[in-house]
């Protein structure tokens, strides 16, 4: 019994750096696919005809305003107001009445001063996943700039490359927040999920529906 608890032991060790191994080389393999068309200069972002912001949460659970979320929303009018972009593509979760990403960052665009006939609000974006799919699938966007966090784009840059979308990312400036440590941890899982999601287990979106494509305002 003892020989048998100590193989298993051993088996269990082996198993787990065999998954710590992979996940370790997927994020590599991932990182260096997609490093090269992440800028990190609002300004110096290349010019795409679709935007795509990805949503999250507005407000912090713990109170005050989330600094992922502002950076991105004034990310996203910069690249307007800077014509590196035409329009924006605001994906993201609507659960519930009472939460619904697209609305918010609509709203906190307009406060901005971008024009409706700039913005196409996405309401099924329930994951990155989702939201790069859709973009193409539903939206008809070929071409996107993907704005989000530095250590988010990798993971959407991958995803548009197996969709045969031509993007770009700008990272949205961030000094750093209390904790982030564990979003970039939990970031490297994502992306071997992720791996898994296109090229093992053939995950489709929550929701698709209907064809709507985006008209570019003149």
């Amino acid at each position: 019994m003892r020989r048998l608890l100590t193989w298993l032991a051993v088996a269990g060790l082996g198993i787990t750096a065999s998954a710590a191994l992979a996940v370790v080389g997927i994020n590599l393999w991932i990182l260096q696919q997609t490093q090269s068309r992440i800028e990190y200069e609002v300004p110096l972002c290349r010019a795409q005809p679709v935007g795509l912001v990805f949503g999250t949460a507005q407000w912090l659970r713990q109170g005050g305003s989330n600094p992922y979320y502002r950076g991105r929303i004034e990310t996203a009018a910069e690249l307007l107001r800077l014509d590196r972009i035409q329009h924006l593509l605001l994906s993201g979760d609507n659960r519930t009445r009472y939460y619904n990403e697209p609305i918010s960052m609509w709203r906190s665009l307009r406060h901005r001063n971008v024009d409706d006939a700039h913005m196409t609000l996405d309401y099924a974006g329930f994951s990155t996943f989702d939201s790069v799919v859709r973009a193409r699938e539903v939206f008809g966007a070929r071409r996107l700039a993907l704005i989000s966090q530095a250590w988010h784009l990798p993971r959407a840059l991958f995803i548009a490359d197996s969709l045969g979308v031509e993007a770009t990312g700008c990272a949205v400036p961030d000094d750093g927040v209390d904790g982030e440590w564990r979003l970039k941890a939990r970031e490297w899982l994502a992306r071997a999920a992720t791996f898994g999601d296109l090229y093992l287990w053939g995950r489709e979106p929550y929701f698709l529906g209907p064809h709507e494509p985006i008209r570019l305002a003149p």
